[in-house]
């Protein structure tokens, strides 16, 4: 009887366990759906002009509309895109009327225009600030000779084109090259797997008590005795 008691204990007590992480990433998901919807609505709010001292909390994700003049030594950063396949991101520097030099992600163009795309010209863009993270211990090293980058690492970009340290992401551009394709920022990259963590957790929670009941069963089924 004390045996049963314990493994009685054991069992209750690990799927309230299973089940409390399971409350808890419920709780995580309502969080992080939070946060999405407060992102996608700043996205897509009214744009506003572009702060003279942008800060990356306060200003991340901010619709703005800057008007200037393109550059002609923009930079490619290495992409693939379903349905697309492999192409670039077109990262370019923005002289705007006011004086101010900043980066502009143009969005994507296929491998084969790589050479053949010329977005220099005056240009009006609606776009989102963004400061990427792009860049880690894995990222290889610049291909300067062929203009080839592999992530968008805007502090070295800005040194590289004698901008601000400053990314304004397209989301629509008047001017321009017709071949490069916005890639507007968007949530569809924010990692949420709070739901399938908690049906994991809480099958978990099933799967410990069935076992429990199976092992209490097996337990207390009467010996089957030996026939000589």
């Amino acid at each position: 009887m004390r045996r049963s008691l314990f493994f009685i204990i054991v069992g209750l007590g690990g799927a309230a366990i299973l089940v409390a992480l399971g409350v808890w990433q419920v709780q995580r998901l309502a969080w992080k759906e939070a946060i999405v919807a407060d992102i996608d609505a700043r996205i897509t709010a009214a744009p506003a002009e572009l702060p003279a001292q942008p800060d990356p909390e306060a200003d991340a994700y901010l619709p703005v509309m800057v008007e200037g003049e393109i550059g002609a030594d923009a930079l490619h950063v290495l992409v693939s895109q379903k349905q697309k396949g492999a192409g670039y991101r077109i990262i370019a520097p923005l002289t705007l009327d006011a004086g101010r030099r900043i980066l502009v992600d143009l969005g994507f163009t296929a491998t084969e225009n790589k050479d053949a795309v010329k977005p220099a010209g005056p240009a009006r863009i609606i776009g989102n600030l963004q400061w990427p993270q792009e860049v880690d211990s894995f990222t290889p090293e610049v291909d300067t000779a062929r203009n080839i980058w592999f992530a968008r690492d805007v502090p070295l970009m800005a040194e590289t084109l004698g901008t601000e340290p400053l990314l304004v992401v397209a989301r629509e551009t008047e001017g321009g090259d017709p071949k490069i394709a916005p890639l507007p920022v968007d949530t569809a990259r924010i990692p949420n797997d709070h739901l399938q963590y908690a049906i994991t957790w809480f099958s978990l929670a099933a799967i410990w008590l069935a076992m429990t009941v199976l092992f209490l069963r097996r337990r207390r089924a009467p010996a089957t005795p030996k026939v000589d």
